[in-house]
């Protein structure tokens, strides 16, 4: 390995009378420092993300449960926890309240606990009266709540000794205004608040008996890191109990932060690890096609006596006078691209407000460090061949196009092609999430293989493609010639096609083909004649009050959540979020509204601890009809319930379906999402009073707009990795044509006509394009033809009009990359003899 010098003459020379030589090395390292400045960024922002504390700004010390459920695999220094967030919220036992209030230093604790109440439709937040010392909330008029009373925000135009009629997670009940505080009548959120006793607030929640948290008030003189351990010493471990101080309260109001941190990890951590690979590689690609473009240049300087190691620190210098700066600028582009994507991410919801987007030193200069480190290493390796070869020799082979094999490259492609077809055979073999996870690793596999056999997989293309050509008259045989004797070039351009086409179908046709079986299964399931729904969920009574009208059959309520289940066996155990459906009512009332197409087993059996679940999740569970199946409910309790059923819709309506009285204490809304009746006609007009009333297909269509944020995910990821290859195509293309002047001017020299000329540029670039395409389109279809039938239990589903709009734009920006700089360089092959 060479040791970087300082900049040498000849580098300095080279860059400055040859600038076109370096302009796509520098656009290349350029977007390769954008990329993982971007990826960097919004990594850095996962990790560092907090918000401030607002509701328990005055609490020094806050103390809350882990939202987190954790599970170990592996042991010693291997060990890994594979464990997730809880869906829902994780609580405590109510009496850690008495037990942190005795403290010594705490001057009080209170029980704090929030929930949807509701108020003649319109959404309300309940909490107990006692954490208005938390928000500096006072009395206006009357007095503190007592059993069956209320207090309510002065501007709502109740009065003290009015009743008012609340839905509650425990039912509806009637209360009496005991009095009203200084509070906004809607808050930010459009929401108004409510306040009940504490001890009453607690058995109102739905979930009796605890907290949410426990926020600490500190006597004078009391130091909030002494009271926090007097705390953690009190409370223990209980119920996962954990201690929160300073930023860290405002993750506990605010439990988006976990979930934000997860998305903006995997975004900068998962997907930035496979795109600043992409980077690097591509960068690397374009840099090794610039050092051997000079081919001649470093064969005159070997017959003029230049030693392997001046030309080695001469191409090193040159890298260290361009990669810092393409490094540095590329890092302009990256934070702007950090900065628009963090702020759809906020605007969309997926990011709280509060989080601010981190731009430190440290992802920038890593960014300029990887840019430099790619070119530095790709120079080296480029100019092996070069360096070494002997003076006599050097001017006699740069006039030959170079083998399409080497020593290292071929034996490694060869073993990553051989590993991505024994790994796809593994994927088709599998089922569940073994054989969607082992797709990704084919993709990436037959992606190396690509780059690294990338001069005999060209040669190959330009053979099979070239017969055709050869009768497209003159222009048509001198591409297939060219193409056939120049592989190495022609892989150069297919390499970043193939990337491009790989990734970006992979990630569009993969939400492509979730959506279509969604649809058709929310088609099929949905058997009812009438669908009811309402912002925010329906009233606690509104199964019994819809069963109860006349011309009413069956009324069926759902409560949509999630649990979290284990999948796999073995060290390959992991916790999967799975959408679950409670069913309000009975398993045999289901079937008359909700056909689940029910593969093994029987809803008739469907009661409290027991379950049904989805084929796809049975089998990546490795359960059947019989087992227990081990999750955890949307708060994180341990649940083993018994499967009775076993269906196969459950994309389009959940993976889980169990009575909701298994659910109701374990979330924070206890309300139906959606209500499925049969009815009569006449009957549909009476449930508009419980909210809007739709069919089956308006209900499918609603519920489509819930899958719009993946959607855009999806598209955004491809974007951005399917813009950089493509962009990285296009600059290697423009290299390879403007690097054949000489060749040109030959051309014309020798009695070939402009029109030619430009034909065979033509169908070079059309080679070139359908080659790419065609070799991404099977990368594509070798990983997603495993991972569909993993997650879906179907093939893939690829739009026509989409993938044909894939490919027309890939035709056209590689036509224009190749004629556009091919009529300059004819314009100066014209000027000259």
């Amino acid at each position: 390995m060479f040791v970087p010098r300082l900049p040498n003459g000849l580098a300095r020379a080279a860059v400055r009378f040859r600038p076109a030589a370096f302009v796509g090395t520098f656009v290349a390292l350029l977007l390769a420092a954008a990329i993982v400045s971007a990826c960097g960024i919004l990594l850095e922002t996962g990790l560092r993300a907090s918000v401030p504390a607002d509701r328990y700004a005055k609490a020094p010390v806050v103390v809350a449960a882990d939202q987190r459920v954790h599970m170990t695999i592996g042991r010693g220094e291997s060990e890994v926890d594979v464990g997730a967030l809880v869906p829902d919220t994780a609580r405590l036992p109510e009496s850690l309240v008495d037990r942190a209030a005795s403290v010594p230093g705490a001057a009080t604790a209170i029980g704090d606990v929030g929930y949807p109440v509701r108020r003649d439709g319109a959404p309300l937040t309940a909490h107990g009266w006692g954490s208005a010392a938390l928000t500096g909330n006072r009395l206006l008029t009357g007095e503190a709540p007592r059993t069956g009373e209320v207090v309510v925000p002065a501007g709502t135009g109740a009065r003290v000794g009015d009743t008012l009629a609340l839905d509650t997670p425990a039912g509806a009940g009637r209360f009496r205004v005991s009095g009203t505080a200084d509070a906004p009548a809607t808050t930010e959120n459009g929401t108004g608040t409510v306040w009940f006793g504490d001890r009453e607030a607690v058995r109102l929640s739905g979930h009796p008996g605890r907290v949410d948290a426990i926020a600490v008030l500190a006597t004078s003189g009391t130091d909030t890191a002494t009271l926090a351990d007097r705390v953690r010493a009190s409370v223990g471990r209980t119920a996962g109990a954990r201690v929160h101080t300073g930023d860290d309260r405002g993750g506990v109001e605010d439990l988006g932060l976990a979930n934000a941190e997860e998305l903006l990890i995997a975004l900068g951590g998962s997907f930035g690890g496979v795109a600043t690979t992409v980077a690097v590689f591509t960068a690397a690609g374009t840099v090794a096609l610039s050092v051997g473009q000079r081919r001649r240049e470093f064969a005159m300087l070997r017959a003029i006596g230049a030693t392997p190691g001046q030309l080695r620190r001469a191409i090193a210098c040159e890298s260290l006078l361009i990669a810092p700066l393409a490094g540095a600028l590329g890092c302009l582009p990256g934070t702007v691209l950090a900065h628009w994507w963090f702020g759809q991410l906020r605007d969309k919801g997926a990011v709280p407000e509060a989080v601010v987007l981190h731009v430190s030193w440290l992802p920038l200069s890593i960014a300029t460090a990887t840019t430099m480190l790619t070119a530095l290493a790709a120079g080296y390796f480029a100019a092996r061949r070069p360096s070494r070869t002997e003076p006599g020799l050097a001017l006699a082979q740069s006039a030959v196009e170079q083998p399409p094999y080497g020593w290292i490259r071929t034996p490694l492609g060869i073993a990553a092609l051989v590993g991505g077809i024994a790994l796809a055979g593994v994927a088709g073999a599998g089922s569940g999430e073994d054989a969607a996870n082992a797709a990704l690793g084919v993709a990436m596999l037959f992606m190396l293989a690509v780059g690294l056999l990338g001069p005999l997989i060209a040669r190959s293309c330009a053979a099979v493609i070239g017969l055709p050509l050869r009768g497209a008259g003159a222009s048509g045989s001198l591409a297939a010639a060219n193409s056939r004797t120049n592989s190495r070039r022609l892989a150069s351009a297919i390499t970043p096609i193939v990337l491009a086409m790989a990734f970006s179908s992979t990630l569009v046709f993969m939400h492509t083909s979730e959506e279509r079986v969604i649809a058709h299964q929310q088609r099929d399931a949905v058997i009812a004649d009438h669908v009811v729904t309402a912002p925010g969920g329906l009233a606690s009574d509104a199964t019994g009050r819809a069963a109860a009208t006349p011309g009413v059959s069956t009324a069926v309520g759902l409560l949509r959540t999630s649990v979290l289940v284990t999948v796999g066996s073995g060290d390959e155990r992991m916790m999967r979020n799975a959408p679950a459906q409670g069913v309000i009512g009975n398993g045999d009332a289901l079937t008359e509204v909700q056909d689940l197409d029910v593969r093994t087993g029987s809803l008739d059996g469907l009661r409290p601890g027991t379950v049904a679940i989805d084929t796809t999740l049975a089998d990546s569970a490795g359960r059947t009809t019989g087992d227990r199946l081990e999750l955890r409910l949307p708060d994180g309790t341990r649940a083993s319930p018994e499967i009775v059923a076993v269906y196969g819709r459950g994309l389009g309506t959940g993976l889980v379906t169990l009575p909701a009285a298994d659910l109701e204490t374990r979330v924070t809304a206890p309300y139906a999402s959606e209500l499925l009746v049969r009815a009569t006609p006449a009957a549909a007009r009476k449930l508009a009073a419980l909210g809007t009333v739709t069919d089956a297909s308006g209900y499918a269509a609603a519920r489509d707009r819930d899958r719009e944020f993946n959607a855009w995910a999806n598209t955004v990821m491809a974007a951005v990795l399917g813009g950089f290859a493509a962009v990285a195509a296009v600059n290697t293309l423009v290299m390879t044509v403007l690097d054949r002047r000489r060749e040109l001017t030959l051309l014309r020299l020798v009695g070939s006509t402009r029109r030619q000329i430009m034909g065979m540029i033509r169908w070079e670039a059309l080679l070139v394009t359908v080659a790419g395409a065609g070799l991404g389109t099977a990368i594509a279809l070798a990983t997603l033809n495993p991972m569909m039938k993993g997650l879906t239990g179907e093939p893939p589903y690829i739009p026509p009009v989409l993938y044909g709009t894939f490919v027309a734009v890939t035709l056209g920006l590689g036509l224009a990359a190749a004629t556009i700089p091919a009529r300059a360089a004819l314009r100066g092959a014209a000027a000259r003899p």
